[in-house]
């Protein structure tokens, strides 16, 4: 994705002429608190209960969901965000899913996904799991997987508003700064960078020392 424009101002530009859409692309960062705390919290009960998991497998099986999650932030960031494509129309979708967000990076209401969007993600991730997880492994796994969507999420906000001095906070930011500021072919990695040296998208080392 090849930059021309960059703006850090936090306002949002309007990106369409209707009324009901432009509100449907912002969203407030405590949204998706709100939406998928509860969803969470629910997933984990009833599979808690309703199944023959244990806390043991139960755990296990959230923190996989957690660790897939990490992949699929990634996979999506680079291959489908990123992808660029050459039509007119496929400009500008791409412009409304991913590319205002680099021209308007600051922009406080389109730094979490709106539930327009994460919705139907959810519920297909969700259907998906469901196909191919045995049920004792399901609503664990789908807890942990959402719990990684949701500090995905609100840590995406964070990093583009809050000042860390912690020392996983500060390097996280700067690992995502350098993706909009640097070089946004690099850096896919938001909530955590482990993909990128994986997969060999991570910034050079050497960089990582000035």
């Amino acid at each position: 994705m090849k930059k021309q424009y960059v703006s850090n101002s936090t306002e949002s530009v309007p990106m369409f002429k209707n009324g009901l859409l432009e509100a449907l692309s912002k969203v407030h960062f405590s949204v998706p608190l709100i939406l998928y705390i509860p969803v969470i919290s629910y997933v984990c009960y009833y599979g808690l209960t309703h199944t023959d998991a244990g806390v043991t497998v139960f755990l296990l099986s959230a923190l996989g969901g957690l660790f897939f999650w990490t992949l699929t932030e990634y996979v999506l960031h680079r291959f489908v965000f990123h992808f660029v494509p050459k039509s007119k129309w496929g400009l500008r979708l791409h412009f409304i899913f991913h590319g205002v967000h680099h021209d308007y990076p600051n922009d406080a209401l389109r730094l979490v996904l709106p539930p327009s969007v994460s919705v139907p993600l959810a519920l297909g991730f969700f259907y998906l799991f469901r196909a191919i997880i045995p049920v004792n492994y399901l609503y664990g796994f789908f807890a942990g997987f959402m719990t990684g969507y949701l500090f995905y999420d609100i840590s995406h906000y964070a990093l583009h508003h809050l000042n860390f001095k912690n020392s996983f906070w500060k390097k996280l930011k700067k690992h995502h700064m350098k993706h909009h500021y640097q070089n946004a072919d690099k850096g896919y990695g938001v909530s955590s960078a482990i993909w990128d040296r994986v997969f060999g998208s991570d910034f050079p080392q050497k960089e990582e020392h000035q």
